[in-house]
């Protein structure tokens, strides 16, 4: 399903509506997450007997599977910043779930998200790049984008193996780098799975190629959303949702348009005015993820001026 843009390219409706409707259940994920932890810690149990926690994993199974949709039906640098509305519903829940403050520096963050992201969408790409098997094996074998995937892998063994372990509990930033230099490998895999799909799944035979492509994108994609899993709840346990959740969507973006403009080179796509305007959409969302991040400390009083 598309429309028109006022450029006159298809606009991916399909995939927008997806990715916003995903947005809200993961926005919703790690806020019932939050709320299993603390209360079976109150109960002096494990989270994982815990039922609230256990819905708050089923949306975020839920919210991957439309992930995993919406990446195959649009470009995702579309999809992607579109996150933020889930960091907005997320910080609307929290406040009333969690009761955690969201005061008026928080509720502009709110706006600044949804004014961003409409941005994103009106000026993001209309098309895909990638669109056969082979065209992605050729990326995927792109030296540039070896190379940058040969360093993340470096940078999570040292992150996982020696920092986790060390800093984890006590800097929020080490658990938020782990998950979001996952979303190098979770995203190109998704989009990647539909490609291949495609061949494997048609209706001649696949081939050994196809086959041994779709069978590796599958287990990268389930390795990193399960390392993702286990450090998302290990950052819960320790941090509050709404901070969490606000930083994590920042460096989340940022990697995975970074790792898809390297693979899928998406951006090639854009005019300069486009482009310029994708980066006004982003920095406007990422400025509203920072406020509703400072609302969670800020305190805001109202004095009257006096001479």
């Amino acid at each position: 399903m598309t429309t028109e843009s006022q450029s006159g390219a298809p606009l991916p409706v399909a995939g927008i509506v997806i990715a916003v409707v995903s947005s809200f259940i993961n926005g919703s994920t790690f806020v019932l997450q939050k709320k299993g932890i603390l209360r079976s810690r109150d109960r002096g149990g494990s989270y994982l007997t815990d039922v609230v926690w256990w819905s708050g994993t089923v949306s975020m199974i839920v919210g991957q599977i439309g992930n995993f949709l919406a990446y195959n039906v649009a470009p995702a640098v579309i999809v992607t910043p579109l996150g933020a509305l889930g960091v907005l519903f997320g910080a609307v829940l929290a406040s009333q779930i969690l009761k955690e403050h969201l005061n008026i520096l928080g509720k502009l963050g709110c706006v600044l998200c949804c004014c961003g992201s409409v941005m994103l969408i009106i000026h993001a790409p209309k098309a895909e790049t990638v669109t056969t098997r082979l065209e992605l094996e050729e990326r995927l074998s792109d030296p540039v984008f070896v190379l940058y995937a040969l360093l993340v892998v470096l940078l999570l063994v040292i992150l996982i193996v020696w920092i986790a372990p060390a800093y984890g509990k006590s800097n929020v930033m080490v658990y938020v780098a782990i998950c979001s230099l996952l979303g190098s490998f979770t995203v190109p895999s998704s989009k990647g799975l539909g490609l291949a799909a495609q061949d494997v799944f048609g209706d001649a035979p696949p081939s050994s190629d196809a086959l041994a492509l779709f069978l590796g994108l599958l287990a990268t994609l389930a390795v990193s959303i399960l390392i993702q899993f286990f450090f998302i709840n290990k950052a819960l346990e320790s941090f509050s949702s709404n901070m969490f959740e606000a930083i994590y969507y920042v460096t989340f973006t940022s990697t995975v348009i970074l790792a898809s403009a390297l693979l899928f080179k998406e951006w090639t796509a854009l005019t300069m005015m486009d482009s310029l305007a994708m980066l006004c959409g982003l920095t406007t969302v990422c400025v509203g993820v920072v406020l509703l991040r400072i609302s969670q400390e800020a305190l805001i009083t109202w004095k009257t001026k006096t001479d």
